[in-house]
């Protein structure tokens, strides 16, 4: 038996104890991990946030979940320039 800890980073795949895929990562919050799991929906994209909602158009973004900054996805921070929170902070967010 060993103590490692498995890591668990946005665009990883998740599987189960018995190993069926889960999903995707695609974001963090407070109670843990959001994983995309629909097919044919790309995962971190504007389509998966609207899969199965009415929305009009959407823009993806990363958000901070300490302050609250938000930015272009395609230049995904390593921290939050704002507040300096750490990656794992960092999730996915669509703004209208």
């Amino acid at each position: 038996m060993t103590d490692e800890k498995p890591s668990v980073s946005i665009g990883r795949t998740v599987y189960t104890e018995n190993g069926e895929k889960l999903g995707t990562v695609r974001g963090f919050d407070d109670d843990g991990f959001y994983v995309s799991t629909r097919e044919g929906i790309v995962s971190l994209s504007v389509e998966h946030e609207r899969a199965g909602h009415e929305f009009g158009e959407a823009e993806l973004m990363w958000r901070c979940g300490t302050c609250g900054e938000m930015g272009d996805v395609e230049q995904m921070p390593d921290s939050c320039p704002n507040c300096g929170a750490e990656k794992e902070e960092l999730y996915y967010w669509t703004e209208d």
